[in-house]
């Protein structure tokens, strides 16, 4: 297989945004690349907030992987969130999701992650499945959020 996993660099932003907008639209989540932009450059830049990863194709950005950190009580420590896990269509079926989350397993299990948690639309059910067999569980709870930007303090 000739697609790698490997560390993002901030030249790879702007074939992250082509893979990232796409995406938000057909979820119809906000898309504004300045905040896009931002947010790469800042998880690029800082390990403290977790990785990012692209899959690269003999030179072409077809995908990425980032992990994010945090920290639960209820899971006894830190916890690191799979934030987004992208692949172009072309690229979809290979193979290339189940060793995105290896590779983000392998991650978390070296910065003494406690839980690994990942979010997928409903509607998603090849993905679905996916995580399910990758030793994934449906909590029975469901996520909700408030955008603080955009709410008055």
């Amino acid at each position: 297989m000739d697609t790698v996993f490997r560390f993002a660099h901030p030249d790879d932003i702007d074939a992250l945004l082509d893979l990232q907008r796409p995406y938000y639209e057909v979820d119809g989540y906000p898309f504004r690349e300045a905040v896009a932009r931002s947010a790469l450059e800042k998880l690029i830049s800082d390990p403290t907030l977790g990785s990012l990863w692209v899959a690269d194709d003999r030179g072409n950005v077809v995908g990425y992987l980032a992990v994010t950190l945090g920290f639960s009580l209820e899971y006894g420590g830190r916890d690191a969130f799979i934030d987004e896990l992208v692949f172009a269509e072309s690229h979809r079926g290979r193979g290339l999701g189940s060793r995105a989350l290896k590779i983000a397993e392998g991650y978390a299990r070296e910065n003494g992650v406690q839980a690994l948690h990942l979010e997928v639309e409903r509607r998603l059910g090849g993905a679905r499945r996916l995580y399910l067999r990758s030793g994934f569980v449906d909590g029975g709870r469901a996520l909700l959020t408030r955008r603080l930007e955009d709410s008055p303090s």
